[in-house]
């Protein structure tokens, strides 16, 4: 109800949301509606390990999990129609290509086939590009905040990039990616041990045998700490994160059912 009055009050259109394209979520918002709308693609790409029916029940997970106000609530919906006129034709063309099978042109209304609406948020990627140092040290200060409290609830984000974080407008740092989210309980935190002799440590082949629920705390650093003040920031308050018998400390806390302060 909400939506429907908004768009009758309303006169800007549908463009895709800001931030990196994701390669699972076709991501689209009204600018002056603070909510975004995200339709699962077709054809996700074969680097996620993943479909449609289990981006769905990741999606359920979060739904009735406690999220420690640390993860978007979701609202669920089938068979939305909105009027084509809404839509920018680069979009409706972008929407074409990826969701075919999720749209129907009836009328002068396109109809999404099942969507997901979330509370828009600035990408942390994106927030931290542009933040003065100290709203970069905060930020990445709650981003390690948000990782820990939901490893308390036995979350574990499993893609743990700023672009799947948001801020809200309060500063907040907050998960809204949820295709490889699992159970913390679930992984299995490992040191990467030292490798034999004669192999070369940079080459891309690994020496040591890597499970599918896997997890390697201390390569979060070569993919997320890049920058150098984020790199700082990161390990002034959160080098924890970067040491596997943390992560496992949490586990059995999870396992026992040891409640922990968020």
């Amino acid at each position: 109800r909400d939506f429907l009055h908004h768009l009758k009050h309303s006169t800007d259109r549908f463009v895709a949301a800001p931030g990196i394209q994701g390669l699972v979520m076709c991501v689209f918002t009204l600018p002056s509606y603070p909510y975004v709308f995200k339709v699962i693609r077709d054809r996700i790409a074969p680097s996620k390990d993943t479909d449609a029916a289990r981006v769905k029940q990741k999606y359920a997970l979060v739904k009735h999990h406690d999220r420690a106000g640390r993860m978007t609530d979701i609202l669920e919906y089938s068979n939305v129609a909105i009027p084509r006129a809404r839509f920018t034709n680069e979009l409706m063309a972008e929407l074409e290509a990826a969701i075919p099978s999720q749209l129907e042109l009836d009328g002068d209304h396109v109809i999404v086939r099942h969507v997901y609406i979330e509370r828009r948020l600035a990408p942390l990627n994106l927030f931290i590009r542009s933040a003065d140092d100290g709203a970069k040290m905060r930020a990445i200060r709650d981003y390690g905040m948000a990782i820990k409290e939901l490893a308390a609830i036995n979350i574990f984000p499993g893609d743990l990039l700023f672009k799947n974080f948001g801020v809200t407008r309060y500063g907040r740092v907050v998960f809204y990616d949820y295709d490889e989210i699992e159970y913390l309980t679930d992984c299995r935190f490992r040191k990467i041990p030292a490798p034999p002799a004669g192999v070369d440590e940079l080459s891309n082949e690994v020496w040591y045998p890597v499970g599918p629920h896997d997890v390697f705390p201390e390569e979060f650093a070569t993919f997320l700490l890049t920058d150098p003040e984020v790199r700082r920031a990161f390990l002034a308050f959160h080098a924890d994160l970067l040491d596997a018998k943390w992560w496992q400390s949490m586990q059995d806390a999870n396992r026992d059912g040891r409640q922990i302060e968020v």
